[in-house]
């Protein structure tokens, strides 16, 4: 008696699948947002039409992506999936295989080409706007040196004080402070004055004085008249100036020049 093979039916990995995802109460549209499976190869997988689905080594990687999706065996189902398919036995050594990204769901070749493009203009255009800014911010520094060194051109091709001026200015010495400072008065070594003048203050050069000579820590700060007439600047502005003559022709002059030390006498010869 011929033993008969009854055959049970088992059902396909498209049942199991879509089984497996209705017993968790989930569709097709929440399997493709977590697989990131095209939802139309979801639908062909359940449904075994293999002609719709791309090569099958893809199809195996869907269907073990969807297998995980929904609590299944991963491994089961792909080699059920094989059996199906034609037993087909794949060398491929890589365990999950996945289709490239659907052409759908990639940007447009032209609107990658246009961003790329729109990027370059914007790098060129703040390049060119950088170098403007540069270019504009040395213009008031060269401006702002003309009339500085003008200045000074002017001050060096100012005459001098011609000497029969100097000579002719005559009268009392007298020194004002502009602004706080700090001046002592000498006279052959003898201290005059010494003292911080304020504003407004004065110090007037004793007539008795033979060789009186100032020291100033702001020359900038005093005014010096010789009579009724305003002598030069003491000393260059910011410095501490000293030895400087108070008698009338060496202030008239310029008064940083020191008053001149008596000659040595000659020695005697016999």
């Amino acid at each position: 008696m011929d033993e008969e093979l009854v055959e049970q039916d088992v059902p396909t990995v498209g049942e199991r699948l879509r089984a497996a995802r209705e017993k968790q109460k989930l569709n097709l549209e929440d399997i493709a947002a977590q697989t990131r499976i095209p939802q139309r190869h979801l639908e062909s997988i359940e449904s075994g039409d293999w002609e719709k689905l791309p090569a099958p080594t893809y199809t195996i990687g869907f269907a073990k992506s969807y297998a995980s999706a929904v609590g299944l065996d991963r491994s089961e189902i792909g080699d059920q999936l094989r059996e199906e398919m034609g037993g087909q036995r794949f060398t491929s050594t890589q365990s999950e295989v996945f289709e490239p990204a659907d052409p759908a769901r990639t940007m447009p070749k032209w609107l990658v080409i246009g961003a790329v493009v729109a990027v370059i203009l914007l790098v060129v255009v703040m390049s060119a706007l950088n170098r403007r800014s540069l270019d504009q911010s040395e213009e008031p520094t060269s401006n702002q040196q003309s009339p500085v060194a003008s200045a000074s051109a002017q001050q060096r091709a100012a005459p001098a004080p011609a000497p029969a001026a100097a000579a002719a200015a005559q009268g009392p010495v007298v020194l004002t402070a502009t602004a706080p400072a700090w001046i002592e008065v000498t006279d052959q070594g003898k201290t005059l004055f010494q003292g911080e003048l304020q504003p407004g203050q004065s110090f007037a050069v004793p007539p008795t004085a033979t060789a009186p000579l100032l020291k100033a820590g702001k020359p900038e700060a005093l005014q010096v008249k010789v009579g009724a007439a305003v002598a030069p600047p003491v000393g260059p502005a910011g410095k501490v100036v000293s030895k400087v003559s108070l008698l009338p022709p060496d202030l008239m002059r310029g008064g940083a020049q020191p008053a001149p030390a008596p000659a040595p006498a000659a020695p005697v010869t016999q």
